[in-house]
């Protein structure tokens, strides 16, 4: 899938398991270093580009972001301010998400980690920095650490586009994923980019993909089709107790819900509750938007489509586009938390490439 060689670099801050670096590389990218301070993220980054790597290893810190000076890579890495090709990165996103009420995640400290995302790029000077973000970014109640950012980026000589909503499903990935991307550049290079990526598959109803033969969305059914290795340590999923096994048996199945089930709780007595919740995924459908709570069902729809349990870390992995043989450390819940967080790989190859022919034009 190599669409270059290896002479256009790339920094992954905040990287996690590393969907941006899978992204990059696959693309070619040279990904130089990437910044992680989760220890089973970073085992699992470390584990996956490293350590039976035998060239372009990416060098991985395992640091507090905000300990750890921009200087210090710059050295690491006998990196020069301005050489850097790609700054990439999504900053925690918990402060912005859109699961938050009211006035929720407003203070949360990890909003500040945006603009500590900016110090990089005020010192790393590269060419060109992408943001990965929840779409909760966008809302009102966060508008002035988004306007911070862009105020920061312009008076450090970046043009920066307007922060675009990018849905997964239309780019390939089986799930209704939506996330923001934020695009800037340096106002001195001669970089044009065709900027936002254009999609490449539609809903599959469209009057388009009849007419035009175009790939539709991505079901659900595509990650249930090939069987699960025994050995694949991500092979694993929630133990449920005989109770909710029981109300998993009632619930129809195939995109059966809680509420057809003959599971009522007192609380459904006068609502209904969140109907997704112990629902179970429509293989018809693209699936729903893997969340750090992808392998429990009381988090969302994220039953197994026919057996009596929830999907698998693998199953969660596989609607973010990871390959099978990317695997994830930390056991059930630490995976699930990674597999949450990471950028698909589709999407991030989407994106990349759009940066890759602007700088390739310049």
């Amino acid at each position: 899938m190599a669409l270059i060689s290896d002479t256009i670099s790339a920094i992954d801050l905040f990287c996690g398991a590393g969907g941006f670096t899978k992204a990059a590389q696959s693309l070619g990218i040279h990904v130089l270093a990437a910044v992680e301070f989760d220890k089973h993220a970073s085992a699992t980054y470390r584990n996956n580009f490293i350590k039976y790597k035998r060239k372009n290893k990416p060098k991985l810190y395992e640091n507090d972001i905000l300990a750890l000076e921009p200087d210090t890579i710059l050295s690491d890495l006998n990196l020069k301010v301005d050489q850097l090709d790609i700054l990439m990165g999504g900053p925690p996103c918990q402060g912005f998400s859109t699961h938050r009420i009211k006035d929720a995640g407003v203070n949360d400290p990890r909003n500040k980690l945006l603009n500590r995302y900016f110090d990089f790029i005020k010192a790393l000077k590269p060419k060109t920095f992408i943001v990965e973000n929840v779409s909760g970014l966008l809302w009102a109640r966060h508008k002035k650490h988004l306007e911070k950012f862009y105020k920061l980026a312009h008076n450090s000589g970046y043009d920066v586009f307007a922060p675009i909503t990018l849905n997964a499903k239309d780019f390939g990935v089986p799930q209704n994923r939506k996330r923001v991307f934020i695009l800037g550049k340096q106002k001195e290079q001669n970089i044009n980019f065709d900027w936002p990526p254009k999609p490449t598959h539609f809903n599959p109803n469209s009057r388009e993909v009849k007419d035009e033969k175009k790939p539709g969305w991505q079901p659900a059914s595509v990650v249930f089709e090939e069987a699960l290795k025994e050995e694949d340590i991500n092979n694993i999923h929630m133990n449920h107790s005989p109770e909710l096994t029981k109300v998993f048996k009632s619930t129809p199945k195939n995109g059966g819900s809680r509420n057809q089930s003959n599971r009522k709780l007192p609380c459904h007595k006068n609502h209904n509750g969140h109907k997704d919740v112990y629902g179970r995924i429509d293989p018809a459908k693209p699936g729903p938007t893997m969340t750090t709570g992808c392998v429990n069902p009381s988090k969302g729809r994220f039953l197994h489509p026919t057996k009596n349990h929830g999907i698998t870390v693998r199953h969660a992995a596989r609607f973010q586009t990871f390959p099978d043989n990317f695997i994830f450390s930390g056991g059930l819940m630490a995976s699930a938390i990674q597999v949450g967080n990471a950028v698909p790989i589709k999407l991030g190859i989407k994106t990349l490439e759009v940066i890759i022919r602007g700088l390739s034009k310049a």
